[in-house]
């Protein structure tokens, strides 16, 4: 665990030099960096035609040498090196908690349900994911599941429409850490994809994320730097209704 530990605590300089923070395997990269006594970032990168290569954030909890894992890496092979990571450092992975439908969420659910390591989604997200003709998440929940490592809990909750219909928040409460996806905007971001974005209902459905968890300190968003409470009021202010 020490060794790990070690190799995650590198990329501590992600945000000024980015260069350090890689790790590049079959022209893949990954990168990883702490926010959190047990709680990290994985940022994957997603080719796309409007904004080009996108750095998109994942989260990974580990408590007692087992972890559970928010959102996938973009592809497949970039998702294996992760998994490959940690299983080398003897921490099993519990499960992965997929925020959306979208590919930056599940794109590389396939490598984990290999490794059969369970996935949940929101009903909502196992019903897009069907229509788009991707890896099915395996474990649908309503409105809210709380997982468990030990005595750790992980709220799962469905708060409202943002980002997209089916978007959700994952939160740890010993570590006051959030994933919040891309329903939570970084610090000076622009609005990104609105494709099947509810703009009408995003600033609501932050108020609720606000409501339920008063306590998050660490939040991370879909895409860009981790922050606290200010991540939310930004995107609750870009969103408002004027």
């Amino acid at each position: 665990m020490k060794n790990f530990i070690y190799f995650l605590l590198l990329p501590i300089f992600f945000a000024c030099n980015p260069s350090k923070s890689l790790v590049s395997i079959n022209e893949k990269q990954l990168a990883f960096y702490k926010i959190k006594k047990n709680t990290f970032v994985h940022i994957s990168f997603l080719q796309t035609q409007t904004w080009g290569k996108v750095g998109c954030n994942g989260m990974v909890y580990i408590h007692k040498n087992q972890a559970f894992v928010f959102d996938t890496p973009a592809d497949n092979e970039t998702s294996e090196v992760l998994i490959k990571t940690l299983e080398e450092q003897k921490i099993k992975i519990k499960g992965v908690v997929v925020n959306h439908f979208h590919n930056d969420c599940l794109g590389g659910l396939e490598a984990f349900h290999k490794k059969g390591i369970k996935s949940y989604a929101s009903e909502k997200t196992i019903e897009l994911a069907k229509k788009d003709s991707v890896t099915i998440p395996q474990i649908g929940f309503k409105e809210k599941l709380t997982l468990r490592i030990g005595k750790k809990e992980i709220v799962n909750q469905y708060l409202g429409e943002a980002h997209t219909k089916d978007n959700i928040i994952s939160y740890i409460p010993s570590e006051k850490a959030m994933f919040g996806g891309c329903m939570v905007k970084e610090v000076n971001a622009g609005k990104g994809f609105l494709g099947d974005a509810n703009e009408k209902e995003w600033s609501n459905t932050i108020r609720n994320v606000k409501k339920a968890f008063p306590t998050a300190q660490f939040i991370v968003p879909g895409h860009g730097k981790p922050g606290g409470q200010e991540l939310l009021d930004y995107t609750i202010q870009m969103f408002e209704i004027k």
